[in-house]
Order: structure tokens, then C-alpha cells, then sequence
């Protein structure tokens, strides 16, 4: 067997950049210290947590045992119904995040795969949600003489696929009350499903599908967006990068627009009913925004008259005052890998977008776990079928907690996942698909059997974020992950919820100077993002490095000819 790399158990230095350090008790009777630093410019940012510290040096997981659900300020029917659920101590993660949530403030959570990010904004946000709705019906009593009623208060959770929000429906709805009924109302709005017939308490969905039911009827739009008083952005580096981004930043201003006309009405007029609904004019100054947004902060903020002309702002006026307008939403924004470096990454867009964000860290954010132990093979054309074989046969050997194998095997391609699975059919070892090209049906079957059977399960990097399976004990990279995104969060499906896990990576003489970079990030505890570019592939960063080596070693030739 080969040597396992060596991983340093102490946490990473990941936040640096940070220049004071306070502590917070959680709670008064609560022996569990957060560390809140500040950044060195606290005009850019709000609050930074990290989930790191743990007084005694322990479980890198949990939370110590004197810290429970209600000392982090979750009402007792929520704690009940987590407890229920077999959630009865909270993460790291989740004691960091959910103070911040519930105070109301922009939250920016940044921690490692496995590490109870779901829950950590799921939990804040049905509290809240149960305590709205308790109050508003004691206040649509008081007022059902005067026929007014409280618009219903929802949130919304954005994923960037059908999967993933199916996941986040079954999370959601497994936190039951007394009588055994989810606590909320929590639908999935993706695909061919059409607006929930009931209002629901919270609303699942992707960019695209919730665009395509609010776009084409102004009054649901309106309405909507009115409504929806917390807005979760689940991995939000995804959605905020490629082909989502234009769609999710068309949201968001949506979303803040309303909390202008919200903020203006009930400036000029605080004793009427403010307006819901969008004029062509708003419009305008929507879509003006957008433009502006994305021109950047140009101009000098100051002292700004705010000019009406036929009751709607300026749209000049609308960006200038964009800043100090009355709040009524609440933004979360959840990744597991968040890249801040360059102007237009994932983490310097939040930046930009939500400044006075409180930002919440993991201990291992962008680093190798310490529960992850890893192998590294390296492989030729002649022996990378039999390394493959081998290194199957050791994970089905590796049995995980609960007696079952799962081990995940990953490809970079469709045609690659089919000829893994040919392989290791004819070595005798049955395997499940999954990839693109497998139907939504046929994929949702695959991760249900491999649950609840174990086994086997060859994929693509459709497999490898956000989906949440339990005790996968072994993952095996076929193909080497061509950027440290697809690294990080391939390995982070397994070693999930401080359980253990093993890794092995396979790779080729042109891969070779990468796992170097790879191995020598984890042994000096830094960030697996300083091997890889976010915006260019492992490879291509070394292909670039090889051509300017070429070019230096002509000229050098050229020298010494002319010489």
C-alpha cells in the first residue's frame, strides 16, 4: 500500500488578513467562545466568524456539549423538532452562523463540504419563520374588524440545480412538530412544476424556474417579491459565476428595488399602505440600476437631494442613495468554496454587493481536512486500468460506520464515466452511472439506491456538489480534477459530518507538477486555492508556465548564439 500523504492536524491560518481578535460568549450560560475578528479595513466588510476554536482542542465537528440549540437563541419548538430529527448537538458551522442569522443580519457562509451548511441557515430561518407567522395571525385577529390582514412572509432558497433543491425540500421538511407534520410549508419550484396552489412558507428553486413563473405576470412578481423576506443563495459561487449569474444578479436587484419603493413610501407616506406593484417607470430605474451595478462605484458618494419629479426617484438618484435606504430583506449566502481573488470572483462580488456582511469561515475552508487521509498514484497508459481496479477493491475492503461500502469514483467526462464502468464490469464489479446524460429520473433512482445499498457509483462532477450522502467511505479520482474547485469539493464527499474518510487520486506524468502543488498547499496548511487560478484550470495555468519557460529558455539559446 502506498505511503498516505501526511496532513498537519493544526487548523489553517486562513484569515490572515484580519488584524484584531475579540472572543464572544455565545451565550451567558454557554462556555463556547467564538473568535470575532475584523478585517484591517472594516469599511469593506462586516463581521468575520470562525468556526475554528474549541477550548478543549477536540471534535473538529462539533460544538462542545454545554452548547445546545436554545443557547444559540433557536426557540424550543425548533430544538424539540431537531432533537427529533437525531440533531441533537449543533455543529461548529451551525453555532457560528446561526447567532448572525437571527439578529437579521447579511450572513456570508464560507466553511468546507460536510460541514452542516444546510442546516445552518435552515434552522435560523424556520424559526424566524414560525415566529412570524405566530405573530402575524395574533395580528390579523387584532385587525380582521378593520378587513386588513398582514402580507404572509416567506423566504426563498436559490440552488443551481433540481437535485440540490430536492435535498434542501427533504432537510427542511424533516424538522416535524408534535404531530408529526413538517413545522412549515416547504415546496420545490424546478422543472414542469407550476406555482404552489398554497402559499408556502418557504420556496426552493433555481434562478431560471423561478424567473420563467414570476417573469410573464407582473402581479406574481410584485406580490412575490414583496413577500419574500429572506433570500438564501446556496452554493453561491456556482450561482454567481457562468451562465447563472446574470440571471441571480437580475434577482437580487429586483429584491433590493423593492426594498427601495418599500423604504421611499413609507418615508412620504408612513400612514398609507405602501404599493407593491412595479410601474413602467420603475422599471426603468430597474434596469438602470443593473447598468450602474455594473459600472461600479464611479462617482463620489455624498451629500445627495433626493429629486421626485411625478412620484419616482431619478434613476441617478436611485444609485446614489442605494446605500442608505430602510432594510426589510435579509441576503444569505452559503459556498463551500469561495474564491475572493480577482475582481470578479464569487468572493470579491459579495464584497462589493454586501460590505457590512457578516462572513462566517470554517476551519478547513479551501484546505485538506484532517480527517481525510489521501493517496496518490501515479499511473501510465499500461497501468491505469489495473490501479483502477485495485484501488475499487480497496475501498470495498474499507467498510464505512454503518457496515456498508460506498465508494465514488470520479471522471472528468461522460465518455470517461462510461469506460470506467465498462472496466470495472468486466473486472466483476457492478457500479451505478451518473452523469448529464442520465435523466433526472434515472439520476434521483441512482443516489436513492446508493443510500440505502452502497456500492459502487462512477460520475462525473454533476455528483460532486451539493449532493449529501452519508458514510461514503472512499473517494477515487479516475481522472484527475482539472481545477481546485472540482478538488475540493470531489474529495469533500467523504470525511463529511467528522467522520473519517480515505481518498485516492490517480494522475499522469502530466499531472505531475500539480499534485505537487496539491500535496505541498496541504503539508504547509495553506488554502488548495493557491495551486489553481479560479478563472483557469490547473492545466492551463501550467501549460502558460511551460510556454514562458520556452520562451526564456530561446531567448537564453539566442544569447549564447549571438555571443
Amino acid at each position: 500500500m502506498l505511503p498516505f500523504c501526511k496532513l498537519s492536524a493544526s487548523p489553517p491560518r486562513l484569515l490572515s488578513q484580519f488584524r484584531h481578535s475579540f472572543s464572544l460568549l455565545s451565550n451567558s450560560s454557554s462556555s463556547f467562545r467564538i473568535s470575532l475578528l475584523w478585517l484591517s479595513h472594516p469599511r469593506r466588510f462586516g463581521t468575520a466568524t470562525t468556526a475554528a476554536y474549541r477550548k478543549d482542542g477536540g471534535d473538529t465537528f462539533f460544538t462542545e456539549e454545554s452548547v445546545s440549540w436554545t443557547s444559540l437563541g433557536v426557540s424550543d419548538k425548533v430544538s424539540q423538532a431537531l432533537y427529533n430529527a437525531g440533531l441533537g448537538q449543533p455543529s461548529l458551522v451551525q453555532a457560528a452562523s446561526i447567532p448572525s442569522i437571527l439578529s437579521g443580519k447579511d450572513v456570508v457562509v464560507a466553511a468546507e463540504t460536510g460541514s452542516g451548511k444546510t442546516h445552518s441557515f435552515l434552522v435560523p430561518l424556520i424559526d424566524k419563520l414560525c415566529n412570524a407567522n405566530e405573530h402575524d395571525e395574533s395580528a390579523n385577529v387584532a385587525s380582521s374588524d378593520q378587513g386588513v390582514s398582514q402580507p404572509r412572509k416567506i423566504s426563498l432558497v436559490l440552488c443551481p440545480n433540481v437535485t440540490l433543491a430536492d435535498q434542501v425540500v427533504r432537510m427542511a421538511n424533516g424538522l416535524c412538530g408534535e404531530n408529526g407534520e413538517p413545522l412549515l410549508s416547504v415546496v420545490s419550484l424546478c422543472g414542469r412544476q407550476g406555482w404552489p396552489v398554497n402559499e408556502p412558507d418557504i420556496i426552493v428553486s433555481t434562478p431560471a424556474a423561478l424567473l420563467n413563473n414570476i417573469d410573464p405576470k407582473n402581479f406574481r412578481r410584485t406580490d412575490f417579491i414583496r413577500s419574500v423576506k429572506y433570500v438564501v443563495f446556496d452554493e453561491a459561487d456556482m450561482l454567481l459565476s457562468g451562465g447563472y449569474q446574470n440571471k441571480v444578479i437580475r434577482l437580487i436587484h429586483m429584491l433590493r428595488f423593492d426594498e427601495k419603493l418599500l423604504s421611499r413610501s413609507s418615508e412620504e407616506n408612513p400612514s398609507e399602505p405602501t404599493s407593491s406593484h412595479f410601474s413602467s417607470e420603475d422599471e426603468d430605474d430597474l434596469q438602470t440600476e443593473d447598468i450602474f451595478e455594473e459600472e461600479g462605484d464611479s462617482e463620489k458618494d455624498g451629500d445627495v437631494h433626493e429629486e421626485v419629479e411625478a412620484g419616482h426617484v431619478k434613476s441617478l438618484d436611485w444609485r446614489r442613495v442605494r446605500k442608505v435606504y430602510k432594510r426589510s430583506k435579509q441576503y444569505i449566502f452559503v459556498a463551500a468554496t469561495l474564491p475572493a481573488n480577482g475582481k470578479r470572483t464569487a468572493g470579491a462580488v459579495l464584497k462589493k454587493m454586501f460590505p457590512e456582511a457578516d462572513w462566517v469561515s470554517g476551519n478547513y475552508l479551501h484546505c485538506h481536512n484532517p480527517r481525510l487521509k489521501q493517496r496518490w498514484i501515479e499511473v501510465t497508459f499500461d497501468t491505469q486500468v489495473d490501479e483502477l481496479v485495485k484501488a475499487v477493491k480497496h475501498g470495498i475492503e474499507t467498510r464505512s460506520a454503518s457496515g456498508q461500502c460506498r465508494t465514488m469514483v470520479f471522471a472528468n467526462t461522460v465518455e470517461a464515466v462510461e469506460s470506467v464502468a465498462k472496466i470495472l464490469m468486466r473486472a466483476g464489479i457492478e457500479c451505478y452511472q451518473y452523469h448529464k446524460d442520465c435523466s433526472l429520473e434515472d439520476r434521483a433512482k441512482t443516489l436513492v439506491d446508493f443510500q440505502e445499498k452502497g456500492g459502487i457509483l462512477v460520475c462525473t462532477d454533476s455528483a460532486a456538489r451539493g449532493v449529501d450522502i452519508p458514510n461514503v467511505s472512499h473517494v477515487i479520482q479516475a481522472d484527475f480534477a482539472t481545477s481546485a474547485v472540482d478538488f475540493i469539493h470531489r474529495v469533500g464527499r467523504t470525511a463529511r459530518a467528522g467522520q473519517y474518510g480515505l481518498v485516492t487520486s490517480m494522475y499522469t506524468e502530466s499531472n505531475r507538477d500539480l499534485v505537487a502543488a496539491v500535496r505541498r498547499a496541504g503539508e504547509l496548511d495553506l488554502p488548495v486555492e493557491t495551486a489553481f487560478s479560479r478563472k483557469r484550470s490547473f492545466r492551463n495555468k501550467l501549460k502558460k508556465k511551460a510556454a514562458l519557460q520556452r520562451i526564456k529558455d530561446s531567448s537564453s539559446n539566442e544569447e549564447s548564439v549571438l555571443a
